[in-house]
């Protein structure tokens, strides 16, 4: 044999000059690849069969033949499924469980056959999607990935810097002391004209949404929906909180970029992660001007919502507007004096998230 021509294997089938594709037997000698028992490849070929020490554990339910990777997940990973007799709010409950977040609104939610304040909270967003189960699942999904994420509860205990967040909102409850949800209200007040820095106050947008989101945990609390013992269903629902949104002494609002920013983003996070929570919304001693706020909110919020929304240009007209809609006796007279009613300012009895002084640097 000539010194350049190629040493083929004893069963190699290529053509002389030509570089066999197969291994040769005289190269494999203790170097060949040592196929598994169970390999039906050729003497001398590279097994595509996995040695036997070396399988793929396949899950008890595979169908996969020996050695080939199981596409089944599992047992132990697969998620529970929504029977098909489940009703939407235990379809709803199914998704949170295989969502892994366990709260919303400071509810550890749990079967809501069973827990009334987790049936509260899954109602609301069935309610709030007109009864349509698909949209509602998309909007809870999201809420708790939100909450995951964002954490509202922890926000609650987080101190606030008192320059920038002194008097700009409070939460009030009226009736408090009635063992009837019905015989209470819960409100949230966002004062805009105690704000001394706008850019401050609102340059800031992730600081202002986080103190935003604390207020609106706040009145959550006083809420106390995961005291509930009574259902809501699509008609009647009593745990809802009154807004009161103060734009006096606010007329520079209109030049504001910061404050159109915080105004968007804050109305689209609630939107979003505190469906249903509303029962009124009243703006008071509202400039005329201020018509780029309601375009904003006609954006982002359901039609049903903006029919809650009331403008008023006197503040002092709000109790004699809630004197006949609220079953909290004597609820007109016990607002501050400024709204109409002969009660104590808001500074006395509001409750705020935590503030601090800041640290200087």
């Amino acid at each position: 044999m000539a010194s350049g021509e190629t040493t083929a294997a004893p069963n190699n089938t290529t053509l002389a000059g030509e570089v066999s594709g197969v291994i040769p037997d005289a190269v494999s000698g203790e170097k060949t690849t040592t196929d598994a028992p169970n390999s039906t490849a050729l003497p001398g070929e590279i097994s595509g069969v996995i040695p036997d020490e070396k399988t793929t554990t396949d899950a008890p339910n595979s169908t996969a033949l020996p050695g080939e990777v199981s596409g089944v997940i599992p047992d132990s990973d697969i998620k529970e499924a929504a029977p098909a007799t489940a009703t939407p709010i235990q379809e709803l409950w199914f998704l949170v469980k295989s969502n892994g977040h366990p709260e919303v609104w400071g509810v550890t939610l749990a079967n809501p056959d069973t827990h009334v304040p987790t049936q509260i909270v899954l109602q609301k967003y069935l309610n709030a999607n007109e009864g349509d189960l698909k949209k509602a699942k998309d909007q809870l999904t999201k809420t708790l990935e939100w909450r995951a994420k964002k954490n509202p509860v922890e926000l609650l205990k987080k101190k606030y810097n008192r320059n920038k967040f002194q008097g700009l909102g409070y939460v009030t409850t009226y009736g408090a002391d009635s063992s009837d949800v019905e015989g209470r209200e819960v409100f949230t007040w966002n004062i805009y004209g105690s704000v001394k820095n706008l850019e401050e106050t609102f340059g800031n947008l992730e600081e202002f949404l986080d103190w935003r989101v604390a207020l609106m945990e706040e009145a959550l609390e006083a809420l106390d929906i995961s005291s509930a013992t009574k259902p809501i269903t699509a008609e009647h629902d009593p745990y809802k909180i009154i807004q009161v949104h103060d734009y006096k002494s606010i007329s520079f609002l209109r030049q504001s970029p910061v404050v159109k920013a915080a105004s968007t983003e804050t109305i689209k996070v609630f939107a979003q992660n505190y469906p249903e929570l509303l029962k009124e919304k009243f703006f008071v001693n509202v400039p005329a001007f201020m018509g780029f706020i309601y375009t904003f909110m006609k954006l982002f919020v359901a039609t049903k919502t903006i029919k809650k929304f009331h403008p008023m240009s006197n503040g002092a007209n709000l109790a004699r507007e809630l004197a006949t809609s609220s079953r909290v006796k004597g609820l007109a007279e016990q607002l501050p004096k400024e709204y109409g009613g002969k009660g104590a300012d808001l500074d006395a009895i509001g409750k705020q998230p935590s503030l601090e002084d800041a640290t200087a640097t």
